[in-house]
């Protein structure tokens, strides 16, 4: 089983994936991160050089292979939901759950982010509160196919947001898969 944490940029992934997988005794890994590890540059500098397209095609190859891991959970990047092929396969390989956060919310976790800017670029030329909410209207509803639950995060800190999920998903025992 794959918990696979999807939502945007800013919504708790990382951070979630982290202290879930901490409490189930798994693995966990950021798919942006590793993204980026297997390519040894940052999203930006893929955007830059290589263009969106080709950078998509490496996000779904890394979810390909994340996938393949059992008692694992994934903080997918934001946009992984883009790709049909990729939806359903994170919906074949377990729970999906979406941290949704208000466009506020989002915008001031993104802006006390140090590295966003130089890890990650604009996905529109609006940039800011703006960007968010151009790019939330064409995947709020990919999100929300793809999602098993969906936990608004807003006023919630980390352990709750676990509890939660762990409220309204079947994990298995230690040693059943």
């Amino acid at each position: 089983m794959v918990i696979t944490l999807i939502g945007y940029r800013g919504s708790g992934k990382t951070t979630v994936a982290g202290a879930l997988a901490a409490r189930l005794g798994w693995e966990w890994i950021d798919a942006d991160a590793e993204l980026e590890r297997r390519d040894g540059r940052s999203i930006r500098e893929i955007f830059d050089t290589d263009g969106e397209a080709y950078f998509r095609r490496l996000e779904r190859e890394t979810i390909v292979d994340l996938l393949c891991k059992d008692r694992f959970v994934l903080a997918a990047g934001g946009g992984a939901i883009l790709d049909g092929d990729s939806r359903a396969d994170i919906q074949a390989a377990g729970p999906v759950v979406w941290l949704h956060a208000s466009i506020e919310k989002l915008y001031d976790r993104i802006e006390s982010d140090e590295t966003t800017s130089q890890r990650r670029p604009n996905l529109t030329a609006a940039g800011g509160r703006r960007e968010i909410e151009e790019v939330l209207t064409q995947r709020e509803p990919l999100y929300r196919e793809c999602a098993s639950i969906m936990i608004r995060t807003d006023e919630l800190t980390t352990e709750q947001i676990v509890d939660q999920i762990l409220d309204l998903i079947d994990v298995p025992a230690n040693g059943e898969t």
